[in-house]
């Protein structure tokens, strides 16, 4: 009869400890959603998204998780729709396991979402999208983070390139999108307040456009030395081919924005790109990296896609950027010590340094900018024979 007491306590102990376990397995996983064009024909952006996320969070759950739980990755495809994207963030918002949803590479997507994002509440991570208006977005709480390029960096280091070719007079060929219209808005400021360069005309296309090289006539007649072309993967391809056709004097150095490398941009283009010059904007490039870090990253790759060649890596930035903001994320949710979106919204804004692979980052995020990169970060780039992304000379801002 005297033991009965403490017996009684260790039952009672027992207990908790299975309603604690209980309650972790019916938490389940702390998901981490991304809701990309992966469905687009010839498109890697979104995959590589994924690729970067995926070595992030087997790194994490590798060292133990989070709050006692493992991190997972799902997927919806939007196809680069925004009625689709709407309607997976509604979905993805009422499961209580999901605490952000990481975007793809299309502005005009995630521009459309800003007021559902910001209704549901939910966390949205920006790991490719460049228009500088996702995080301008005049939303209080700001529930949009961007480990990226913005197009007000992008744009002048683009004019500045083509200033460093000698090229002071520059046409710009511009979807008629949220993305093109950011992207002129940047090329006009810096025309007018740093390069001084003459923007002798800009000419609009739509999606789904068969051919742009009227337009492209249309800026070289207009007197363009260079073409400054804002455009993924299909237009490029469609342009570089066409430019074949024209007699060599014809055909202008094009200073491209780096949605033609979010697909299979050189595999289509071929044996075009030999007689084009061709520069892209990137912010990120595996080769000729040896720390740590991207070592690190490099093995992870093997293990997710089969792959840990730095020359074979598609869409690079998309990898790398995701990669970072799976690890910011996950800071945040320790800081907070809870998936609450909103409790994981403010701790973002008030997360310390970050060693990460894109670079080293004291204070990633504040209250007033949601934007962890800089313009330091970009640089320009060229097709190499093998269909490698190789780094220019950065340009510097």
């Amino acid at each position: 009869m005297k033991t009965r007491p403490k017996n009684l306590i260790s039952f009672v102990l027992a207990l908790a400890l299975l309603a604690v376990t209980a309650t972790a397995s019916a938490a389940g996983n702390i998901k981490i959603a991304i809701d990309a064009e992966f469905g687009i024909p010839n498109s890697s952006s979104a995959q590589a998204v994924r690729h970067g996320a995926q070595v992030a969070v087997d790194e994490i759950n590798a060292a133990g998780g989070l709050l006692g739980r493992k991190l997972e990755v799902i997927e919806r495809d939007n196809r680069a729709v925004p009625a689709r994207s709407l309607n997976n963030l509604r979905e993805l918002a009422a499961d209580p396991d999901v605490v952000a949803v990481m975007s793809g590479r299309y502005s005009p997507v995630v521009v459309e979402m800003l007021p559902e994002i910001h209704r549901l509440k939910m966390l949205m991570l920006d790991p490719w999208a460049a228009a500088d208006a996702i995080t301008e977005n005049d939303f209080t709480p700001n529930y949009v983070f961007r480990l990226s390029l913005r197009d007000s960096w992008a744009l002048p280091v683009m004019m500045r390139h083509a200033l460093k070719q000698g090229h002071r007079k520059v046409g710009i060929l511009l979807p008629n999108t949220e993305w093109g219209r950011s992207s002129l808005k940047a090329a006009e400021e810096t025309a007018a307040r740093d390069t001084h360069q003459e923007i002798v005309a800009s000419k609009w296309y739509n999606w789904g456009d068969a051919s742009l090289i009227e337009r492209y006539q249309a800026l070289r007649s207009a007197g363009a030395q260079a073409v400054i072309l804002v455009a993924n993967d299909r237009e490029g391809v469609i342009l570089v081919k066409e430019m074949t056709t024209l007699p060599s004097d014809q055909r202008l150095p094009l200073v491209v924005h780096w949605g033609i490398t979010g697909g299979n941009f050189f595999e289509q283009s071929g044996a075009a790109l030999k007689v084009v010059d061709l520069s892209v904007v990137q912010t990120y490039s595996f080769i000729g990296k040896s720390d740590p870090k991207t070592k690190g990253v490099l093995a992870g790759l093997k293990a997710v896609t089969g792959n840990d060649d730095p020359r074979k890596v598609a869409s690079p930035v998309g990898v790398a950027h995701a990669y970072d903001m799976v690890h910011l994320l996950a800071m945040a949710i320790k800081k907070a010590n809870s998936t609450d979106r909103s409790v994981v919204r403010q701790a973002l804004e008030n997360l310390g340094p970050y060693k990460g692979l894109v670079r080293h980052l004291d204070k990633p995020f504040t209250a007033k900018r949601h934007d962890a990169l800089s313009i330091n970060e970009v640089f320009m780039a060229r097709f190499a024979d093998d269909g490698a992304i190789e780094p220019i000379l950065k340009t510097k801002p």
